[in-house]
């Protein structure tokens, strides 16, 4: 399942949906990231999720930014549990079949995590949410930057276990600090019911091309870098014939050949070209034969308004 950006639920609500929210059919199951402390809003927020068609509507109760901080949500919620049982209860009557998760931390600042997290689980369970995604790091919202909050305070992956060994009926996910799918696999032997992997997989996207074989048992060749890259050349098509620029995409593929011959080109050709006037999926494609060795690379986009 792959997860929205936060969204507030003021852009939800008032912002440019076709922009903010749009996803493609073949992102399925995709789940809508929500930001808020207001009930009536989460609640509405949810339902124009539910409208739109998302797989599932998740409250975030762990980012340690500053301007969510200001705003009274993200992590700062934990200090509410109450306040955010409402808002999950608001959220799953907004939402009607869909269904509602909420993201959190194990405990801010001087909370004990292993009095905080059961509390705030088992509030959340009353009021009536069964699928969490836990990462296991504690957020400093005074004194560690959001940067720091990422990675300074120390990973506590056995309380997650605990947690969803005493809470059996709850699906409970891992998050945080999470390198490799043999360990992603580890933890679902452990019994967790999933794991979710964030910035390894945006730095490192190729890690995910195993898990079909490592996590889900299936059999067939792992996904390439490079089978990946060519499967986004009619997507980038798709999206730049919808008004979007190559870079809004690109930057977001850097980390493709990660640690392979190579990789420094490929980030050079698409970070240097990619914001230049004209430019399109043949930029791509010149830079995926450069570092594959695939000299057919090239041709592959011959067909595109773009390169001719």
């Amino acid at each position: 399942m792959v997860f929205t950006e936060m969204v507030t639920t003021g852009a939800v609500l008032f912002g440019a949906r076709d922009r903010l929210l749009a996803y493609r059919s073949e992102e399925h199951p995709v789940a809508l990231q929500l930001g808020g402390s207001e009930p009536v809003a989460l609640a509405a927020a949810a339902a124009v999720g539910r409208d739109l068609g998302f797989d599932e509507i998740n409250l975030n109760v762990g980012c340690p930014s500053d301007r969510v901080q200001s705003g009274s949500f993200g992590a700062a919620l934990m200090r509410k549990p109450e306040l955010v049982a409402d808002c999950a209860a608001a959220m799953i009557a907004g939402a009607g079949h869909v269904t509602v998760s909420i993201k959190c931390r194990i405990g801010v600042d001087a909370q004990d995590p292993d009095e905080a997290l059961p509390r705030f689980i088992e509030t959340m369970a009353a009021a009536g949410v069964r699928r969490f995604a836990i990462h296991a790091r504690k957020a400093w919202l005074e004194g560690l930057s959001p940067k720091e909050n990422r990675e300074i305070p120390p990973l506590d992956h056995a309380l997650v276990v605990r947690i969803k060994a005493a809470h059996p009926e709850l699906e409970i996910a891992i998050n945080g600090g999470i390198l490799s799918l043999e360990v992603a696999a580890g933890f679902l032997a452990a019994g967790l019911d999933g794991v979710m992997i964030g910035r390894a997989a945006y730095r490192n996207p190729a890690l995910l091309g195993a898990a079909d074989r490592v996590i889900f048992g299936e059999t067939g060749p792992d996904v390439t870098p490079e089978a990946a890259v060519r499967r986004m050349l009619p997507y980038i098509e798709a999206e730049m014939g919808r008004g979007a620029r190559l870079h809004q995409i690109t930057r977001h593929m850097l980390g493709a050949f990660q640690g392979r011959p190579g990789a420094r080109e490929w980030r050079r050709m698409l970070s240097e070209g990619a914001h230049r006037r004209g430019a399109g999926p043949e930029l791509v494609a010149r830079a995926l034969a450069l570092v594959s060795g695939e000299a057919a690379a090239a041709s592959e986009v011959s067909h595109l308004p773009y390169f001719r």
